[in-house]
């Protein structure tokens, strides 16, 4: 595996967090928000600002790649919705946030980085953390098949 281009003080480039599966040119990673189990993010791993920058090939390789992730929320997580973004305003490093979505959560309809509307059950979210183990496994299967 190649070292990839990093930008120093880039939050991305220096990650620190576990990855859920990663190879050359990307990384799948959960994001540990307590209030939004199974929330994941796709981060391209050299220092990149937009979609444009990447050949055709990478860009097909990275929606790809976010296309999986969804389908791993998707089928183990069971929400009404799943949010994809990649806004990149704080963090300017290619990535995309993958967000599964509940009628109940904080800020539905609203996206999650608005104002809550309401506080989830804790047993409700307790019982989606516990579905974090099998997401991970699900992530890692479907980039290995």
């Amino acid at each position: 595996m190649t070292a990839p281009l990093k930008q120093p003080g880039c939050e991305l480039c220096e990650l620190s967090v576990p990855v859920a599966w990663q190879n050359e040119k990307f990384s799948v990673i959960l994001v540990d928000d307590a209030a939004y189990p199974g929330f994941c993010r796709v981060i391209w791993r050299d220092h990149v600002r937009e979609m444009s920058d990447l050949s055709i090939d990478d860009r097909l390789l990275i929606n790809e790649a976010v296309y999986q992730v969804e389908l791993a929320v998707r089928d183990v997580m069971r929400p009404l919705k799943v949010n994809v973004a990649s806004l990149g305003n704080v963090v300017p490093h290619l990535h995309w946030h993958v967000i599964p979505r509940y009628a109940d959560d904080a800020h539905f309809p609203a996206p999650v980085w608005a104002q809550a509307a309401r506080q989830t059950d804790e047993a409700t979210v307790a019982e989606r953390r516990a579905l974090l183990p099998a997401l991970q496994e699900a992530i890692a299967k479907r980039f290995t098949q």
